[in-house]
C-alpha cells in the first residue's frame, strides 16, 4: 500500500487530507512540526509528502530540504495558504514537485498525489 506522510500544525487540515487519502486506499502517517516530519520521513520511508508551510518549530521549506538531504528523490508536495507563492518557489527550487492551496479541494490532494506517486 503507498504510504503518504502529511505534515501540518492543524489538527483539523491533518484530519481532513488523512480521512481523504485512507478513503482512497492510501496509508497515511501524521506529523505536525516539521522536527516530527523529518523524523516521521526517516522511520516510516513514506512514498510522498504532503508537507505544509507555515509551522512552528521547522518551517516547513526547512523540512524540505532535510528531507531531501535524507533521500535525494523525495516526493514531496508543498500544501500552502494564499498569498505563499515566493516561498513556493524557493520551495520548488529547493526540490518539491507540487505544490496545494488550501484551502484545498479534494480533488487537487489525490492529483497530486497520483502524480507523486506516479
Amino acid at each position: 500500500m503507498t504510504k503518504i506522510l502529511v505534515v501540518d500544525d492543524a489538527a483539523f487540515m491533518r484530519m481532513k487530507a488523512t480521512r481523504l487519502l485512507t478513503e482512497n486506499g492510501y496509508e497515511v502517517v501524521e506529523a505536525s512540526t516539521g522536527a516530527e516530519a523529518v523524523a516521521c520521513f526517516k522511520r516510516e520511508h513514506p512514498d510522498a509528502v504532503l508537507l505544509d508551510i507555515t509551522m512552528p518549530d521547522m518551517d516547513g521549506l526547512t523540512a524540505l530540504k532535510e528531507i531531501r538531504s535524507i533521500d535525494a528523490n523525495a516526493r514531496v508536495a508543498m500544501v500552502t495558504a494564499m498569498g505563499q507563492q515566493s516561498i513556493v518557489v524557493e520551495a520548488l527550487k529547493a526540490g518539491a514537485s507540487d505544490f496545494i492551496v488550501k484551502p484545498f479541494a479534494p480533488e487537487r490532494v489525490l492529483n497530486a498525489v497520483e502524480k507523486l506517486v506516479a
